[in-house]
């Protein structure tokens, strides 16, 4: 947060663009641009296959690490499949865990559909297979047609809906984290020659420690978690099982939650301290505060992320798809089982699978929830879903060699170059065709699960606008915070734009910890509000935030034409101290630590809070609403 003195703020970014940009958002944008570098990578592969045997010759370089008698040695591929990928496995999991602690899937039975979904993808895509290859020599490798990549598949998502389909998101990835755990059971299962059973029960054994260390002291617990990471990584690695199951246990068992009140106004504590007397047992002190305010989770995605998408995904693409294409490859692959069957079970299989097994999840007769999106928008998701690449690679170069490794190389690549174009079809469907029956289908979806705590009171709270709107847009603010001064124009410019479908709510959070005269002024607003002038006082005091000392609040009263004295007396003696902690009790309750911090009928508002943004989910929640509106009048 800014200090006290701040009082400009550059107007190209806001405080949450700099600093607080949301989860969601930052995975969006850096996917898109890490699926580009991941398909720049293959082609890569694609063309250094070509140009001789230097490809193949480095790939297949053997490295060891030992110690005295004890060694783990593979080749540069296996280094970055079972190695590095377990990084990115990781981050899925992390990425998983702060939806089932923070987001859509903290409501439990919302995992049942994109669970059945992931299930019956898999399922459809495994039969085609092997109904293609259905007695050949092929049959063994139907476990590389049935995993979805998820760097390409987020990334195309990003690029077909600009970030902005947030639900659907959500339902992918949880689809993809899903399909994930079951390819990996696959590759132990159908793919694991031997499995020892020591190391495997050394594993078992140190995720164990690794879940109990999260109720350990923070002082020693994260050297002990790497630590314990490492040696469960390392007992996979030597038991047979694919080593990358690791990286995914390890980011479900990452506790993922807000920050509390109470520990930022302890690091900012400590970090005034720290000011005062620059001593090391102080700077330690304040960094570990800031540090433990952010969950771990959030910690490690912050850090991992552009490692994995820019870099871990990219060398895995550059060392497994390289394939040595010639007139005899691709005359076999054309008529080939393997590749026809690879190419129909993504693009038909795995799309018509999470489809039929999401329409399933739905029938009441089985005790359904109503689908986290409309119809035709899942059917984007389930094409999407339709592309194998990474986990694909991983299975054909543990079930084929030779001639069938390149037919199956062949058939992975084409589906990472149609997936795309066959989403995009499906992209124009919906929006052209079926945008009719758009306000129809979003009143049969999920309802939205609801973050503001206390709903609104119009005896209570103070709103402006349309009291009837469909739309209810909450802020939580601090008359001397920056970024509220600027989130006001904001406010006002999409007020203007929303008309009667919009009213607007304050509430305060002063925060005392870094702004001196931000719990007056809170106080100061509730005592005109009690002369029937709160909007008028609240415009003045963001205009002047400066300016927020009992002198200059005693002459805003004046110009506005207050009962001077009774407004002196109620602020000096702490009269409406009470209305404002109740709206500090709110915010805790709603988990908002820092202002400004938005609602939009009930939903947090993550990420960039301009104009465009705060339009578009303003009327977003509108159709919404009124898809809800018209469904009940039906009933």
């Amino acid at each position: 947060m800014a200090s006290a003195e701040a009082t400009t703020v550059p107007a190209a970014r806001t405080a949450w663009e700099r600093n607080l940009r949301a989860p969601v958002r930052r995975f969006l944008q850096t996917e898109t641009s890490g699926a580009i570098v991941l398909v720049a990578a293959a082609l890569a592969a694609l063309v250094w296959a070509n140009l001789g045997t230097s490809y193949e010759a480095l790939w297949t370089t053997r490295f060891t690490i030992a110690l005295g008698h004890h060694a783990l040695g593979t080749d540069l591929r296996g280094w970055v499949n079972e190695g590095l990928m377990t990084l990115f496995f990781l981050e899925v999991g992390l990425e998983a865990k702060r939806e089932l602690d923070l987001g859509e899937l903290r409501e439990r039975r919302r995992l049942a559909i994109p669970v059945l979904a992931a299930v019956g993808g898999m399922g459809l895509a495994a039969a085609v297979y092997l109904i293609v290859n259905a007695g050949g020599a092929g049959a063994r490798g139907w476990g590389a047609a049935v995993s979805t990549d998820t760097a390409l598949s987020l990334g195309t998502l990003a690029l077909l809906t600009g970030g902005r389909a947030v639900r659907l998101r959500v339902f992918l990835l949880t689809l993809l984290v899903v399909d994930d755990l079951l390819a990996l059971g696959v590759i132990t299962i159908a793919y694991s020659t031997h499995i020892s059973v020591v190391p495997l029960v050394i594993a078992v054994a140190l995720l164990g420690v690794l879940v109990a260390l999260r109720y350990a002291p923070s002082g020693w617990r994260g050297p002990v978690a790497a630590l314990t990471c490492v040696g469960l990584w390392a007992a996979l690695f030597q038991s047979g099982v694919d080593a990358v199951v690791a990286g995914l246990a390890i980011g479900l068992v990452t506790t993922a939650y807000p920050p509390s009140r109470q520990d930022l106004e302890r690091s900012t504590a400590l970090t005034r301290e720290f000011r005062e007397q620059p001593t090391p047992e102080l700077a330690y002190q304040a960094s570990a505060s800031l540090t433990s305010a952010i969950s771990p989770n959030e910690r490690l995605q912050y850090r991992l992320h552009p490692w994995t998408s820019w870099v871990i995904v990219p060398v895995f693409a550059l060392a497994n798809a390289g394939l040595h294409v010639d007139g005899d490859l691709l005359h076999r692959a054309i008529t080939s089982p393997v590749t026809l069957g690879i190419v129909a079970a993504y693009l038909v299989g795995k799309p018509v699978g999470v489809t039929l097994a999401a329409w399933l999840g739905t029938r009441r007769v089985l005790g359904g929830q109503r689908p986290p999106v409309t119809w035709p928008t899942l059917g984007i998701g389930a094409t999407v879903a339709g592309v194998g690449f990474t986990v694909s690679l991983l299975v054909a170069s543990l079930a084929f060699h030779g001639p069938l490794l390149g037919e199956a190389k062949a058939g992975i690549i084409a589906t990472a170059l149609l997936m795309p174009l066959a989403a995009w079809a499906m992209r124009l469907l919906v929006s052209n065709a079926l945008a009719g029956t758009r306000a129809r289908q979003l009143a049969g979806t999920a309802e939205e699960l609801i973050d503001l705590v206390d709903d609104i009171d119009p005896a209570r709270d103070h709103v402006r606008g349309n009291p009837e709107a469909l739309v209810t847009l909450v802020e939580y603010g601090d008359f001397q915070c920056p970024y509220c001064g600027q989130a006001e124009r904001i406010i006002r410019e999409v007020m203007a734009d929303a008309g009667a479908d919009l009213r607007y709510v304050f509430r305060h959070l002063p925060l005392n910890d870094v702004h001196l005269y931000a719990q007056t002024a809170a106080e100061a607003a509730e005592a005109a509000a009690a002369q029937g002038a709160f909007w008028e006082m609240h415009d003045v005091l963001l205009e002047h935030q400066d300016e927020l000392a009992m002198p200059h609040l005693l002459r805003y009263a004046t110009d506005l034409g207050l009962d001077v004295q009774r407004f002196a007396r109620e602020v000096r003696n702490g009269v409406h101290a009470d209305r404002v902690a109740r709206d500090v009790e709110s915010a805790d309750a709603s988990g908002v630590s820092g202002t400004p911090t938005f609602f939009v009928n009930g939903r947090r508002h993550h990420g960039a809070y301009d104009v465009d943004t705060l339009l578009a989910e303003v009327k977003a929640a509108k159709q919404r609403a009124r898809a809800a509106a018209g469904a009940f009048t039906a009933r």
